[in-house]
């Protein structure tokens, strides 16, 4: 409730405080909707809008079937919760190009010691040997000060090599039925989402209200909840007429987790923004009291840990792993980072627009196949796709930076004299 004037009982008027309240809360949202914020999210509707025309002109089946669907977040959710731990890196100010390598590595290591010792014991290795691999690209960045360019190079390589040994140069696979089964059970299988039109429209609802009543109390305008609680309102009005029901996968399921806990912690944790300040400016969050190496190393040795993770995934997708097992999928990692528009630099990027970069790339290859597109024109399409996303984020950074110089630059405002009754009366409090 809004406060009232005492002397008249009617509601008062919002304070200045809370207009530029309300002003700020709507600066951030149009700046959040900015192409070089949300571009990416444009791009995949602009995207999946295309091929969607495309598959009904050419009498395909409907590219936004519920099938096709559940195959692109399946497809992609290995190489989207390596986007996600990547992004993490790459915000602290480092890099790692080791990501499949060690993926692999723990792959071979749980297929090699699961007829053996069962899978939760050689899963716990295989998720320990990849978080080892990342502590020893944490330490050799941080501890002896080389790029973590070219250690990671070289570690990506190295564990390449330790594949190879553990493979002895061969496809390895889990013979124990057992075991497969143990595998099968960690990956396989889907849980449906009954009338997820009708679930999203409870969400938009209950979203919407909650919105409109912190907007409310706060003095601020309740039409972002508004229009979020009308968009709720369509889809429950679509539900019983489309009947869309969603089957996901085990892999997509342990993606939302990971990136639900990883954006939060990123979000609204002082983890989180000690990470951010690290990975902007190290010198100044070091100055600022902040551990800078145990942040940083912490970061690599995340990554190692949700490498060996997908590493273990992957082996029970396939139940077997060869040594070029993975190879290549590092740059396909960040391919999905740089579209989500996190910065090689550090101290800029979003877990959750990772994740949409790489549904970026994986709706690209599902609608080449879907239209026959010729495998010669994948790679040139979704390279230049890569290259005009990494120009539009970088035009948009330099803009941003434009326009805060500018805004530093702008004289402020003289404050306003006193009033002789308000001058008089300061002058009786001295």
């Amino acid at each position: 409730m809004p406060p009232e004037n005492p002397a008249t009982g009617a509601p008062a008027a919002r304070t200045p405080a809370g207009a530029g309240a309300a002003a700020a809360r709507r600066s951030r949202l149009t700046a959040a909707l900015r192409p070089g914020n949300a571009g990416v999210v444009y791009a995949l509707i602009l995207i999946v809008t295309v091929l969607t025309l495309l598959s009904a002109q050419l009498g395909r089946p409907n590219y936004l079937s519920a099938t096709n669907i559940t195959n692109i977040l399946d497809q992609s959710s290995l190489v989207a919760i390596l986007a996600v731990f990547t992004t993490v890196v790459l915000i602290s100010g480092n890099f790692d190009l080791s990501v499949a390598s060690v993926s692999a590595f723990s792959a071979a290591t749980v297929l090699s010691l699961v007829s053996s010792l069962g899978l939760p014991l050689a899963m716990a290795i295989a998720l320990g040997a990849g978080l080892v691999c990342g502590a020893v690209n944490g330490v050799i960045v941080q501890r002896v000060g080389i790029n973590a360019f070219i250690v990671t190079l070289g570690t990506m390589t190295a564990v390449r090599g330790l594949v190879l040994i553990v493979t002895d140069g061969r496809t390895i696979t889990a013979k124990d039925p057992e075991a497969q089964q143990a595998l099968i059970a960690l990956q396989a299988g889907y849980w449906t989402i009954p009338h997820i039109l009708a679930v999203a429209g409870v969400a938009a609802l209950v979203t919407g209200a909650v919105l409109a009543l912190l907007a409310r109390r706060s003095g601020g305008s309740p039409l972002r909840g508004a229009v979020v609680a009308a968009a709720g309102v369509v889809l429950l009005a679509l539900s019983p007429v489309l009947g869309f029901e969603l089957r996901l996968s085990k892999p997509t399921y342990y993606l939302l987790v990971i990136v639900a806990i990883t954006w939060a912690v990123l979000r609204y944790t002082v983890i989180g923004r000690r990470l951010y300040a690290v990975g902007s400016n190290a010198e100044a969050a070091r100055l600022a009291g902040i551990n800078v190496d145990r942040y940083k190393i912490g970061a690599f040795v995340l990554n190692g840990l949700g490498s060996g993770f997908v590493g273990v995934l992957f082996a029970a997708k396939l139940l077997a792993i060869n040594p070029t097992g993975l190879q290549g999928t590092e740059l396909t990692v960040l391919a999905a980072a740089i579209l989500g528009g996190t910065s090689l630099f550090g101290g800029l990027g979003s877990v959750l627009k990772s994740v949409v970069g790489a549904l970026i790339l994986f709706t690209l290859d599902n609608g080449f196949n879907v239209l026959n597109l010729g495998a010669n024109y994948q790679g040139l399409i979704v390279g230049t796709v890569v290259i005009v996303a990494a120009a539009i984020y970088t035009i948009a950074g330099r803009q941003r930076q434009v326009r805060r110089v500018r805004e530093s630059q702008t004289p402020q405002p003289p404050q306003a004299a006193p009033e002789p009754e308000q001058a008089g009366k300061q002058e009786a409090l001295r």
